[in-house]
């Protein structure tokens, strides 16, 4: 399973030493840190330590890894830093953080690889420099290649299934494969994947006038950046839009617009994002998300659903 730029690879149980990680771990060629801060790497600045931090080298240090664990029965988590929070006592395992797989080629008219790690806002701006149309939608958003497809990230302009042609995992086997986009489910905020870990996506894009699409993409840049805080820790949307509204609507009609507990506060510039002032526990996230729910709920008769995903221990 994957989440929002987080992965579990299969049912397997929590390890408690050390010993066991570096055993799964013997032979990586990437970095690796032990009891890791995460707050740094996520995009709310929200979260405990990882037993063990991993940074593969490439993709076949991937599968080494992945082989390796499940054989050892450690749990694996991909950590991209956004529409995600990790709880203040951390994660269990091994996390594998992609920045050493950030590579992005054009091979073909229309077709663009990029690897898991490779951040979206660079993938945009490949694609603009490259005179290629159809990730205008992503303006704005910050988070991984990975996360995107997992996440079936999207706007109102569009979302990654739109452009997606196929998809390259790691199974938990550890052995590379390749899924066509047109194999898998898509739904709104999320799409079926075989279980494993995905190390990087094909796109097919469209080829148009660079001027064109810089001009789109700034304009609607400009647009979220008017409109939701992208200037303060956050993790993107909180809650899915309802059928026929949205929840920042019904956020804001329930009277939480500014609403806060401890450091977590619902933005004043768009209700259905939740920013850290500065010092924010996921505690206080997590009670703020509970106060938003209720109050939804009791007023309107909806009860939202979370777009996050809520990962680690309390």
């Amino acid at each position: 399973m994957y989440g929002t730029d987080c992965q579990g690879a299969g049912d397997v149980l929590t390890v408690s030493t050390q010993h066991d990680l570096k055993t799964a771990l013997s032979g990586i060629r990437g970095e690796v840190v032990f009891d890791a801060p995460l707050a740094a790497l996520t995009s709310l600045c929200i979260g405990g330590p990882a037993d063990a931090l991993v940074s593969p080298e490439d993709v076949h240090d991937v599968c080494r890894i992945v082989r390796q664990a499940q054989a050892a029965r450690i749990p694996i988590m991909v950590l991209g830093g956004t529409n995600l929070l990790v709880q203040d006592g951390g994660i269990r395992g091994i996390v594998l953080s992609f920045a050493n797989l950030t590579a992005i080629e054009r091979e073909d008219a229309r077709l663009v690889f990029a690897e898991a790690g490779a951040r979206m806002p660079v993938l945009l701006g490949f694609a603009v420099h490259h005179g290629l149309s159809g990730l205008e939608w992503a303006a704005g958003i910050p988070g991984t290649v990975g996360g995107a497809v997992v996440m079936n990230a999207g706007t109102k302009l569009g979302a990654m299934q739109d452009c997606l042609d196929a998809i390259q995992m790691v199974d938990l086997e550890g052995r590379l494969v390749t899924h066509a986009a047109a194999s898998v489910g898509f739904a709104y905020r999320s799409v079926s994947l075989p279980d494993g870990v995905v190390v990087g996506a094909w796109l097919r894009l469209t080829p148009a006038s660079r001027e064109t699409i810089d001009s789109r993409t700034k304009s609607y840049l400009q647009y979220r950046k008017q409109s939701q805080p992208l200037s303060q820790p956050n993790a993107g949307s909180v809650f899915k839009n309802p059928q026929g509204t949205t929840a920042g609507r019904l956020i804001e009609e329930a009277g939480l617009k500014g609403y806060r507990v401890g450091d977590a506060q619902v933005s004043a510039k768009h209700a259905n994002f939740i920013v850290n002032l500065g010092q924010a526990r996921s505690a206080d996230v997590l009670r703020l998300i509970e106060t938003i729910q209720r109050d939804v709920s009791q007023q309107m008769g909806i009860m939202l659903e979370l777009e996050w995903k809520v990962v680690g221990e309390p």
